[in-house]
């Protein structure tokens, strides 16, 4: 059956990474440390589906924080070379450590300087041996039931790869600010933003004094569009807002001698705030279930920094 086969697989490939686990060593901190002190570019290479696995780690690399691009070895012999310059360090993903291509490059490699990482199954290799660090990625057998196609060999430099990214990710103190402005337009960069990159400021924030006219008031909301505005005192500190909701309570009540009114006679003075650091997914559930339409983001000495609308979020696709 083809769930026998399945369980068959994963199994192999799982025990492949508990062995892996079981040798890791000092010579992993070295490569770690080699990656973290580059000064450039982190270089990968590999051919086949090496070649595939290597595009994904360096993918992973820049995507957290360490600057990284994939380097076909053929094209590497046909002009690309120049893309490595002094500085850069390479990381060479070859199982059988044998891969012609790759070799082909060792010299240049040398002449330049470039300090080279091989990821092989095979540490007694010519790549290995021209490595200042090598990466044990050996399996005892592949997933393949003929023990021949890259399986759980390429399983396992897949998740040594991801060990190494997330290592530096670490070792550099990488940030959730520094990974959504490295995703800006993805589902995870959207995820991560901040209501600081959300909410609105400078001229499009409604803003009066408790001592404003409700006449003026209404000119303000119906200029800034959001529905409400803020309420702020002389030194920027929040005194309250008043909402497109609080109008028609107060009409109702009042009738027209709410026009005569203050806005400090007809605002609410204890609204729902956030702070500017606040993830925005974060301040759309707030709004969500309190069932209000604005948020307004204040600092630490609650002056008014921003406001942030429910409709803004929404268009953002946040979840």
């Amino acid at each position: 059956m083809s769930q026998d086969t399945a369980r068959r697989v994963l199994r192999i490939e799982a025990q492949a990474i508990q062995d892996v686990l079981a040798r890791l060593d000092a010579t992993f901190d070295r490569a770690v440390d080699l990656f973290f002190h580059c000064k450039g570019r982190v270089v990968v290479a590999g051919m086949g589906k090496s070649g595939i696995v290597g595009r994904k780690i360096s993918a992973t690399l820049s995507s957290t924080g360490t600057p990284s691009f994939f380097l076909h070895p053929a094209e590497a012999l046909h002009g690309d070379l120049g893309m490595i310059a002094r500085g850069d360090a390479m990381l060479a993903v070859s199982y059988g450590g044998e891969t012609r291509e790759i070799v082909a490059l060792l010299d240049a490699l040398k002449r330049l300087e470039i300090p080279l990482v091989s990821l092989t199954g095979n540490p007694k290799s010519t790549i290995a041996l021209a490595s200042e660090v090598v990466l044990d990625a050996s399996v005892n057998e592949e997933a393949c039931s003929l023990n021949l196609a890259p399986t759980a060999s390429t399983t396992v430099a897949m998740a040594i790869g991801d060990a190494l990214a997330i290592s530096l990710l670490e070792k550099r103190d990488f940030r959730h600010d520094d990974f959504a402005a490295l995703h800006p337009a993805g589902s995870l960069g959207k995820r991560l933003l901040r209501v600081d990159k959300a909410m609105h400021t400078g001229d499009a924030l409604p803003k009066v004094s408790p001592q404003t006219a409700m006449p003026e008031a209404f000119h303000e909301m119906s200029a800034k569009k959001l529905g409400m505005t803020t309420v702020v005192n002389g030194d920027g500190t929040l005194a309250g807002i008043l909402t497109d909701g609080d109008l028609r309570r107060l009409m109702e009540r009042h009738g027209g001698a709410t026009l005569e009114m203050t806005v400090a006679q007809c605002m609410n003075p204890t609204p729902q705030t956030v702070k500017a650091n606040v993830l925005a997914s974060e301040a759309l559930t707030l709004m969500e279930k309190r069932r209000i339409t604005s948020v307004v983001v204040v600092d630490d000495a609650k002056r008014v920094l921003g406001v942030v609308h429910l409709h803004d979020l929404w268009g953002m696709q946040l979840v």
